[in-house]
């Protein structure tokens, strides 16, 4: 599993941005000594926005003929470099935060909080308390206490930097606080409910459509949506009110309707036949146009 890779930064507006142009140039930018002059940012923030541009899938870590690491730009990377570059639709951050938050690694702490944890009102006491417990039940090798607070930190900042006015170094906004997943106030940490404009149909019907291909399945049952991990329920926090009302919605869509079905008791729906990035792509297009 993945710890303190991210240096202590949380992922800025922009970054994923310049990134992906650098590496659309150079496959080995961060590998680059002059990358930060380049970049127009410090040596461990390029260390930082390498970690997360893996994280959020936006590129994908490979070996050339010399057997030297690179980095290439997924399809997910390419779909939102050239339909959202600056993330400014919600449905592009909730899209983020569900690749930062689906797997194990390499960004473990948001895997643990958004899967595992179930307190929705917790102290951040209490919370790196329990994410030392369940690392140390659930790691093989020894991690360091600091690298684990560091994760948890930073968790922290990535869904509340910018909501404050009162500190100057928290002015700079993370791309994904828009999504309204998580808050922080009087040393407790809120688990917010994740409410169907804030995320965006695109990005649900995205989450579902890359378990399709993952799981190899065009039908899912409306419990595993609310209650496995990496699907709404665990990764949107999101109540079964809400899914429900989500899922009606989808059974709308004028090209890509999913439909409901009820097999041995359980409320089922089918998805339609089409992958996820062709799925965002068609509805970021649209979007773009509109603007």
């Amino acid at each position: 599993m993945g710890y303190g890779q991210h240096q202590s930064f949380y992922l800025r507006d922009r970054w994923l941005n310049k990134a992906i142009k650098h590496l659309n140039e150079d496959s080995r930018f961060f590998y680059d000594n002059e990358a930060f002059e380049k970049i127009g940012l410090g040596k461990n923030m390029v260390q930082s926005l390498r970690f997360w541009t893996v994280a959020t899938k936006v590129v994908d870590e490979d070996f050339n003929q010399e057997r030297k690491k690179i980095h290439h730009t997924t399809e997910f990377g390419k779909i939102l470099y050239q339909y959202d570059r600056y993330i400014q639709f919600n449905d592009s951050a909730s899209i983020i935060h569900y690749h930062l938050s689906k797997e194990k690694e390499p960004s473990t702490v948001w895997y643990w909080f958004f899967n595992i944890l179930n307190e929705t009102i917790i102290t951040k006491e209490e919370l790196l308390e329990q994410f030392i417990i369940w690392v140390r039940a659930n790691e093989v090798k020894s991690v360091s206490e600091k690298s684990l607070k560091r994760d948890v930190d930073c968790l922290i900042k990535l869904y509340t930097a910018g909501q404050s006015t009162d500190d100057p170094e928290e002015v700079i906004q993370s791309p994904i606080n828009k999504v309204k997943l998580l808050n922080e106030k009087k040393g407790n940490v809120y688990k917010l409910s994740g409410d169907i404009e804030s995320i965006g149909t695109i990005a649900l019907m995205y989450v579902l459509l890359d378990y399709k291909s993952t799981e190899e399945v065009d039908t899912i049952s409306v419990e595993e949506i609310s209650y496995k991990a990496g699907l709404w329920g665990k990764i949107f926090n999101m109540n079964r009110t809400n899914t429900i009302n989500a899922l009606n919605l989808l059974t709308k869509h004028p090209k890509f309707p999913i439909t409901f079905s009820r097999t041995n008791n359980l409320d089922t729906i089918k998805l339609p036949n089409v992958t996820a990035y062709d799925y965002l792509k068609y509805e970021l297009n649209k979007k773009v146009e509109k603007l």
